[in-house]
């Protein structure tokens, strides 16, 4: 660092990486928060992926985001508007700056803002920033030019020499926010362990990025420092994101039952990576299936549950809708099984990289004939390890199919975690049948306290029984047609997830207890839900939140928390699926709405606005 540098201290900092999908943004960002949880700063991140497949280069709809907020203390949004926008070209540029804001600093790489890139933008003068208004201080280096110059002699290609520009900017943010580069060096080695060549090269262009901010101190004479709090409880933390931390709790799950894991999958957007991460764990004891297709990879889970395993599928909302036969065929057979939707943007293809909220109604009433299944929403990347862990107790121990939604937003995003101690974890005890059972036991022989049927697994002498998609007899397990018995076994299999309730924790409130406002909420919203509350009490307003993570049974204490409220407000992203299921569930209470359906996470400046007009109503 110069002598002449000032250091200024900031209590928290939004960087925005952003370039075209081959530019390497997302790695950029990924290091760049790592290094930041590394050194004990909070972290929540937010990749921003293009939904065409190989837009064509430099195109509007090709650019690729990466938004990290890095805190003194602990953040629970990736942040409204950034302070730093790194633009590697002038589609980023223009797609980009409305996440900026008067004084965010922006960075470009001035080898790819020539005539041909402007046009390729939709640009119609030379001038991108005279266009479109752009006031802010703008850093411009030669990006390219200089990774050409230092990779000169690396024996690479010219593709491979300019892949590594996005070393070039994490190198100068780097500088600018005064982070060690020896952190960024390490991850880089450890990534490219098997192409030594590549990693020495990127590490020579981060190099070079922070020698260019500390030389020329890129047209500033200020960095920035994020100190960390010491606020956090000690311990070991990584930087986890919603898929990886939800794999992980499938595997504590595992353990605790002492069963073996299986994943029965098809890969699609955004799920893919709980896939490609579990398979990594066979040591564990994982199995995992890439089926042939969506059905396929829902009824191996489910024979794998038969069979005796914690069986897991994982998939999207389009891919609920192919699974949701043999979804029934769990409920009918009250089997054991996981289902994880990480819910994007629809109908159809809609928007595959982007989030939403929109498959809630189908997680809870999306399949044939009376077929009741548990609902959990897992809150934040970090929280998707002990949702995924709850999603599995429940179907073990109450014998049932459970969904888990999580969405894009949780599942590509990540925070600082701390690894949990899984001594503290409750243990998870399948309801087996006994051998005291043998001769009296009949597949639909239940606990009478929680309607849970006894689980014989198959193999187990003296247990011999057939289940199947067909009605059976609830005194002998045969099939039946007869109506009283399929009435009956209607209700038993809804009285069975209704009694999960007494297992559940109780709705807990966060904000202002004497609130004259109830936020309600569910899943991935959580953060920017909490913030925007955080910052109305502080402004003298009285809020509350109320955020769900079991949603089918509903804790308990629902109904009188809701109504101790002047006016509760449902936000969500979709068009009212929570609050018009509240209506079926709780009558006489009127929900207030927010909802908007962008791809995008909610930005907590509208949510203040919006529920201070709610207020003052």
């Amino acid at each position: 660092m110069s002598e002449n540098t000032k250091i200024k201290t900031l209590d928290q900092v939004v960087v925005r990486f952003s370039g075209d999908s081959g530019d390497g943004m997302q790695l950029a960002g990924n290091i760049f928060s790592t290094i930041s949880a590394t050194v004990g700063n909070g972290i929540s991140t937010f990749p921003d992926y293009p939904a065409d497949i190989r837009a064509p280069q430099g195109t509007l709809t090709g650019v690729s985001g990466f938004q990290v907020h890095i805190g003194a203390s602990k953040v629970l949004t990736p942040g409204d508007k950034c302070d730093v926008l790194v633009a590697m070209n002038p589609a980023a540029l223009k797609t980009q700056y409305k996440f900026c804001t008067t004084s965010t600093v922006i960075i470009i790489d001035s080898d790819s803002f020539k005539e041909n890139d402007l046009k390729k933008a939709l640009f119609t003068t030379l001038d991108p920033f005279e266009e479109l208004g752009i006031k802010n201080e703008v850093v411009s280096a030669p990006i390219a030019e200089i990774c050409k110059e230092a990779l000169k002699d690396s024996g690479l290609d010219f593709k491979s020499i300019i892949r590594s520009k996005n070393m070039f900017a994490l190198g100068l943010v780097c500088w600018l926010f005064d982070r060690k580069i020896s952190l960024a060096e390490d991850m880089l080695r450890v990534k490219f362990a098997k192409k030594p060549e590549i990693a020495d090269a990127n590490i020579k262009v981060l190099n070079a990025g922070y020698d260019y901010g500390h030389n020329t101190h890129a047209s500033t004479t200020t960095t920035y420092r994020i100190e960390s709090t010491g606020t956090k409880e000690k311990g070991l933390y990584m930087d986890i994101d919603g898929n990886k931390a939800t794999s992980y709790g499938f595997i504590a799950a595992a353990e605790k039952a002492g069963l073996k894991l299986y994943l029965g999958s098809y890969p699609i957007t955004p799920a893919t990576d709980v896939l490609h991460e579990l398979s990594k764990h066979k040591s564990l004891g994982v199995v995992t299936v890439q089926a042939e297709d969506e059905i396929a990879g829902c009824a191996s889970a489910v024979g794998a549950a038969f069979a005796g395993a914690l069986a897991v599928t994982s998939t999207s909302g389009p891919g609920v809708c192919l699974k949701s036969e043999a979804m029934n065929l769990a409920v009918m057979t009250e089997l054991p099984l996981v289902v994880l939707n990480v819910q994007r943007g629809g109908p159809s293809t809609g928007l595959p990289t982007k989030s939403e909220q929109t498959d809630l109604l189908q997680a809870l009433y999306g399949r044939n004939g009376e077929s009741p299944m548990p609902v959990i929403a897992a809150a934040s990347p970090t929280d998707c390890f002990d949702a995924a862990f709850s999603a599995a107790k429940i179907a073990l121990e109450h014998m049932t199919p459970v969904v888990l939604l999580t969405d894009g937003f949780i599942a590509n995003g990540s925070s600082a975690w701390k690894l949990p101690d899984l001594s503290k974890y409750p243990e998870i005890k399948p309801p087996y049948a006994t051998p005291d059972m043998e001769g009296k036991w009949t597949p639909f022989k239940r606990n009478e306290e929680t309607g849970v049927r006894y689980w014989a697994l198959p193999g187990t002498k003296g247990f011999m029984h057939r289940i199947g998609g067909l009605e059976k007899s609830n005194e002998t397990g045969v099939i039946s047609t007869e109506p009283e018995n399929h009435d009956l076994m209607t209700h038993l299999r809804q009285a069975k997830v209704d009694k999960i309730a007494n297992s559940i924790p109780l709705q807990e409130i966060e904000g202002n207890p004497d609130a004259d406002l109830l936020v309600v909420g569910f899943g991935g919203t959580y953060g920017h839900l909490s913030d925007a509350v955080a910052k109305m009490n502080k402004n003298g307003k009285k809020v509350a939140l109320a955020h769900f993570k079991y949603i089918n049974p509903l804790p308990k204490n629902t109904e009188s928390l809701l109504r101790k409220y002047k006016k509760v407000v449902v936000a969500e992203q979709n068009l009212g699926q929570l609050a018009a299921y509240l209506r079926i569930k709780i009558e006489g209470i009127h929900f207030y709405q927010f909802n908007q359906v962008k791809g995008q996470p909610f930005v907590t400046s509208e949510l203040v606005s919006e529920f201070t007009k709610i207020m003052e109503e």
